[in-house]
Formats: structure tokens, C-alpha cells, sequence
């Protein structure tokens, strides 16, 4: 079993014993910011967060689950920083991501869930997995232009349809933490399923997609006028790759608006991006612990880098004001940073949930990084799209 996987995932990472330039021997490229630092940084904490996250039982083996604020914008930003330092090989993280989400797609109906406290939870995990899956195999498939989508992506997304719900949408998971688990990030969640099924081979759609694609096209019109701006800046991205999930009167006033939020200095505050609700009765309308006021309130790197990239993907010119002072913003705010590894040049950004700054329980160093792994994952798409 082992060593069939491992010929799959080789497969699926084509060019993978082709020979690249050393992440640490790469020239800095052009643009005024450290590639270089970039990687190691995002390398090191996916190291951390494969080392310490919840391992799931997986076939004979263990998987480490699926974040949203770690592994999914590593697995995005990582392939494209990878090319802009001429490295045509695969990081060993992204090789241990998909070797781990390949097993978890084969197990589908056999695996221990990401959450199994209640039967909400094994709902909620049951379909947050199925997107996040169908997404990282998708986009594996992607970077290496192929015609037709491979075995585990075709079961990842057969699998994703087939636990849709009649709305539309999936399950998310809702621990009351925003913005990636609680009851507003159900939209947050179908927009990635968009972005996972138009990333996909159109062959792979042909046949038991038409019923979903049109239940998940019509939640994402219905419910688009309720959603934060952080959610319908998602959709934007995903519009770049599934048509038809924005009109243009839409589109073209998203992007008003999006350039409305911009600060004088350049950049976004992802504090400003949403009304956020948490969702559990017990702190409906508050954070269920102390925040950074002072920290929320200025522009972050995830909110920066992921408009930026979200921008220059919907075609939006560099030279626009919106998008030109964006890149002035992320190029001024790559910072060395003090995380478990020693000092790493990284984007920061905070937690809209916990003062995680400042030491205390909530305040483990490790998560204190948790939406600096998503800043500078998004930081490095933005750049490197507009390089």
C-alpha cells in the first residue's frame, strides 16, 4: 500500500526527480523582497504544523488534518514561489501533503474524521474535508497542465458531490472562530469548492457534475448579498476560475469597493473586511477572548496579499493604483520575525479570536504564527504575480 501511494503521488507531482535550484542557493529575485526568507519560512512552518497537528488515523498510517490558515495557502503560494526561483522540484512538504490527502481520499469511508465529538462535528468534518481534498488534488493536477484529472482527483470530487447538500453548499466546521471556522465561513467553504471544481480538468466535469455545479452556482448568487466582503473577495478569486458565479455589474462593483477599503498606506486590514459574528451563543457578536484593538486596526498580510493576488488573477493591470500601491504595501512589510526556528523574514497578520501577542493560554508561540502562515503565503502569490 505504501509503496503504491508513493508511486501515485510521484505520478501526480510530474518532474519530480527533475533537477532544480536549491531554495537556499536561489538568487534573490527582483522586486525588493526575499524569496529566499519566504521559502525557508513556510517550509519551517508547514514542518511544525505536519509535526504537530491532530494525526488522523489513515489506512495503516497517520495523516496530520487539513488547516485553513497553514496548509491550504502553503499549498497554493508554495508551487508558485517554487517557480519563480527556477526550482522545479517539489518541496517535501508538498510531497507529504499530498501523499497524506491522497490516503485520506482513498479512506474515505473507513478514516477517523477530523472532528467525531458529536454528529454535528462528523457532519461539519465530513464536508470540510471533501473541499479542502478535492482542492489540493485539484490544483496538484493544475501545475502540471494536465489534459485529464488523475485517479484521486476524480474520486475527491465524485466524493464532493455526492455530500453537497440540497442548498447547494457543505458542511463547515464552526468552533465559533473567525473567519475560517464558524457559521459565516459555510460561504468561505463553497467558494473554495468553486475554486477546486474550475480548477479542475473540464473532462472531469462532464458527467455527475452538471446537477452540483448548478445547485453550488445558485447558493453562491442567493446567499452573495449577506456575505462579508472577506467572503465575497473569495468568490472573486473563484470567479477566475468557474464562470459564471459573478455577473460583471458585480464584479466590477466588488472591485469599486475592494479599492474603497485600501488605506494611505497601501494595504488592507482584515479586521475591516467583515462583520464578524462567532457564531456560539456564548460570545454571539464578540470575540470569545481578548484582542490586539491596536493590532486589528492596522493593514495585516493576509488581507493585502490575498487582495492583491486576488486582483492581478481577475486581471487587473499592475500599474492599476489599486493593485500598484498593494505591492508597495507587501514589499515595505516583509519583517524578520521571532518563531521557534529563530528569526524568519515573514508577513504577519492577527487573530481576530485570541490575543495570541502577548503570552497565556492562548498565547502558545506556535499559534501566535497560525495567520502569518496564511499572510505570508498570500503576501508570496501576490508577488510573484505581480513580478
Amino acid at each position: 500500500m505504501r509503496l503504491a501511494l508513493t508511486v501515485v503521488v510521484a505520478t501526480l507531482f510530474l518532474g519530480f526527480t527533475a533537477r532544480g535550484v536549491d531554495p537556499q542557493e536561489s538568487p534573490t529575485g527582483r522586486g525588493g523582497w526575499n524569496r529566499e526568507g519566504a521559502a525557508r519560512y513556510l517550509d519551517e512552518q508547514m514542518d511544525t504544523w505536519l509535526a504537530r497537528a491532530k494525526q488522523l488515523q489513515t489506512g495503516q498510517g497517520k495523516a496530520a488534518c487539513v488547516s485553513c490558515h497553514t496548509t491550504l495557502p502553503y499549498v497554493l503560494a508554495r508551487p508558485a514561489l517554487r517557480r519563480a526561483m527556477h526550482v522545479s522540484r517539489p518541496t517535501p512538504q508538498e510531497v507529504r501533503v499530498l501523499e497524506d490527502v491522497t490516503r485520506r481520499v482513498e479512506t474515505y469511508d473507513a478514516h477517523q474524521l477530523y472532528y467525531d465529538s458529536d454528529e454535528r462535528k462528523k457532519t461539519e468534518s465530513r464536508g470540510t474535508e471533501a473541499v479542502l481534498n478535492a482542492l489540493i488534488l485539484a490544483r496538484a493536477d493544475a501545475e502540471h497542465h494536465r489534459r485529464d484529472a488523475s485517479e484521486p482527483t476524480r474520486k475527491a470530487l465524485r466524493h464532493l458531490w455526492e455530500i453537497q447538500r440540497s442548498d447547494g453548499a457543505w458542511d463547515w466546521l464552526d468552533f465559533g472562530l473567525e473567519p475560517f471556522e464558524s457559521v459565516d465561513a459555510t460561504y468561505y467553504g463553497a467558494t473554495l469548492a468553486a475554486l477546486a471544481v474550475g480548477t479542475a480538468s473540464s473532462t472531469t466535469q462532464a458527467t455527475d457534475a452538471t446537477v452540483g455545479l448548478g445547485k453550488l452556482r445558485g447558493y453562491l448568487a442567493d446567499h452573495y448579498a449577506a456575505q462579508s466582503l472577506l467572503n465575497r473577495i473569495w468568490l472573486l478569486l473563484a470567479s477566475t476560475r468557474l464562470n459564471d458565479v459573478l455577473t460583471p455589474a458585480q464584479r466590477e462593483a466588488l472591485i469599486t469597493e475592494i479599492q474603497s477599503r485600501q488605506r494611505d498606506d497601501g494595504g488592507w486590514s482584515l479586521h475591516t473586511l467583515g462583520t464578524w459574528r462567532w457564531s456560539k451563543p456564548a460570545w454571539r457578536a464578540r470575540a470569545p477572548g481578548t484582542v490586539d484593538a491596536s493590532l486589528l486596526a492596522k493593514a495585516d498580510g493576509f488581507a493585502t496579499g490575498l487582495i492583491v493576488y486576488t486582483l492581478r488573477e481577475a486581471g487587473v493591470p499592475v500599474d492599476q493604483p489599486v493593485v500598484r500601491k498593494g505591492v508597495q504595501w507587501l514589499r515595505a512589510h516583509q519583517e524578520d520575525v521571532q518563531v521557534s526556528q529563530g528569526i524568519r523574514p515573514a508577513w504577519r497578520a492577527y487573530s481576530l479570536n485570541f490575543d495570541r501577542e502577548h503570552g497565556g493560554e492562548k498565547g502558545e508561540p506556535w499559534r501566535r504564527m497560525f495567520m502569518s502562515d496564511a499572510a505570508t503565503a498570500f503576501a508570496v502569490l501576490a508577488l510573484v504575480a505581480s513580478d
